[in-house]
């Protein structure tokens, strides 16, 4: 795979419960990441005392974290909504190259800051609430 373009890995949100989704306007950094924990079925009769996992087990997870500036009224109104709501609606996430991944998250924080000399800035945080899908690119 050749170096991507990291403005084109893109978080998109619900906007109406439709399933249309709008990139979340202004961001200028984003970050998703998966976890998966692992359940230790480690015994005295393991092999070489070796830890041994049980496979499919655990909790999965995703968590997505972006920061940027105010660009768009409609995403940051829908942002806040979600966020004082206690919404779980679907998202998207764009990985260039690689895939889509679509599922409900909640949107678990959000920052702002400015300076007396600069631009007010956001910073969202979300995780996972529901199975993820992937569709690859």
């Amino acid at each position: 795979m050749a170096a991507q373009n990291g403005k084109d890995l893109l978080i998109k949100l619900d906007l109406t419960g439709g399933l249309q989704f709008e990139t979340i306007a202004g961001l200028r950094a984003t970050r998703i990441s998966f976890n998966a924990e692992t359940v230790d079925v480690t015994s005295l009769e393991s092999t070489g005392g070796w830890r041994e996992l049980l496979a499919g087990a655990g909790v999965k997870s995703a968590s997505i974290s972006g920061s940027g500036i105010f660009k768009d009224q409609a995403t940051d109104e829908r942002a806040r909504q979600i966020f004082f709501d206690g919404e779980v609606p679907q998202f998207q996430v764009i990985i260039p190259d690689f895939g889509i991944v679509q599922g409900p998250f909640q949107i678990t924080a959000i920052e702002y800051a400015g300076s007396h000399n600069g631009e007010a800035s956001y910073e969202l945080s979300l995780a996972s609430a529901g199975v993820l899908n992937f569709v690859a690119l």
